[in-house]
């Protein structure tokens, strides 16, 4: 057989990544066999070695992956035009807490996908690794968006996020399910109150 260019090599590469994020969002890492991943990218198992150490080198990279996809879907709502003058926070809010979102979690965030697989992952795996370092980019992108948070804002605000969608997945009720995007969606939309002025200091 011909030799595969290095460019060619590359190409087959980011497939089975791709393919493998959107995999392990939709069924869990454990649930995802690298026979399987290399079927959905079209390629034979046999090749799998030309590309990755072992499986947990594929899945750890296939994470990566996706909370790049997320960071870079963050990172564009400073270039475009948020919808009926909505700032990029909350066009944020608005796609993350989506019927869309719920549905397709193989196209959707990865700390709301595998995030109890990263629980259960021992410390210093790959996927807890990878899940962890994903994490924090995520963290700092939703953090700088063009209307920034102070940084305990903005765990506290992805902590409801995450949280909101898992639950809306988990909930076989559609009603209670839309509830959970609805509630949260309010709540992280509603303005900051003010801090109470002190009772010691005379109002102006």
């Amino acid at each position: 057989m011909p030799r595969v260019s290095r460019a060619e090599a590359e190409r087959r590469r980011r497939q089975v990544i791709d393919s493998t994020a959107r995999l392990i969002r939709e069924k869990g890492a454990d649930q995802v066999s690298v026979p399987q991943a290399m079927a959905t990218a079209g390629l034979t198992h046999g090749g799998f070695y030309r590309h990755f150490a072992s499986k947990d080198d594929l899945v750890a990279q296939a994470l990566g992956a996706a909370f790049a996809e997320r960071r870079e879907a963050i990172d564009h709502l400073a270039d475009e035009p948020a919808a009926e003058g909505r700032t990029p926070r909350a066009e944020f809010l608005a796609r993350y807490l989506s019927t869309p979102h719920r549905d397709n979690p193989g196209q959707g965030c990865a700390a709301a996908a595998l995030a109890a697989d990263a629980a259960r992952a021992e410390p210093g795996t790959p996927l807890r690794t990878a899940f962890t370092a994903g994490l924090r980019d995520l963290v700092d992108g939703f953090q700088h968006l063009p209307d920034p948070a102070e940084r305990e804002a903005a765990l506290a605000d992805l902590s409801t996020l995450v949280g909101a969608l898992l639950l809306a997945r988990a909930s076989e009720d559609p009603a209670l399910s839309a509830e959970f995007l609805d509630a949260a969606r309010h709540r992280l939309s509603a303005p900051t109150p003010a801090p109470a002025a002190d009772a010691d200091t005379p109002s102006v």
